[in-house]
């Protein structure tokens, strides 16, 4: 019998970890450098997942402002309608590049937009800000370090009200 329950754990481990990995192979993420080409050459957008007042406070030139997380009484939760948002704005095959402050909402996004069909999605490592070592210290620079254009405005229905209006006809 134990010889069965150590075979039973093994296997469960070995399935599991390559059932992990699978779903992280899918996960496409870029530098700021990368992102930028990308917009430049190949007609990609930048999705900013990050919070309309950090939007508001500097984003990528061009960006689009879809909120992943929202700012409630009890700190960020999860935007119940970004998914549904997201798809009222962009086709399944959209060329798509999700960023947010240091690369972990923008992460999260782009497992969601996955799971949900999207097929030419990435995320852009370290953010606007840049992603922070356990010191908080900066750790990779993020697309404002970098140099690369940046705007306090919204470009013409770019901001978060137009875009979840869309969603809401």
């Amino acid at each position: 019998m134990r010889p069965l329950l150590v075979f039973g754990i093994f296997m469960m481990t070995a399935l599991g970890g390559l059932l992990f990995k699978g779903s992280q192979m899918d996960l496409k993420r870029i530098t700021p450098q990368e992102a930028y080409d990308l917009m430049e050459d190949e007609g990609y957008v930048y999705i900013d997942v990050r919070s309309e007042p950090e939007f508001e406070g500097g984003h990528p030139e061009g960006a689009y402002n879809i909120p992943f997380m929202v700012r409630g009484p009890s700190g960020l939760t999860p935007n119940a309608h970004f998914l549904e948002t997201v798809e009222a704005n962009f086709p399944k095959d959209a060329k798509i590049i999700l960023g947010c402050q240091s690369g972990n909402r923008s992460l999260k996004a782009l497992i969601q937009l996955n799971e949900a069909g999207y097929t030419e999605v990435l995320e852009q490592l370290a953010g606007y800000g840049g992603a922070k070592d356990s010191f908080g210290a900066t750790s990779e620079p993020g697309w404002q370090a970098a140099g690369f254009p940046i705007e306090m405005k919204a470009s013409e229905g770019r901001d978060y009200e137009a875009l979840i209006a869309k969603a809401k006809r």
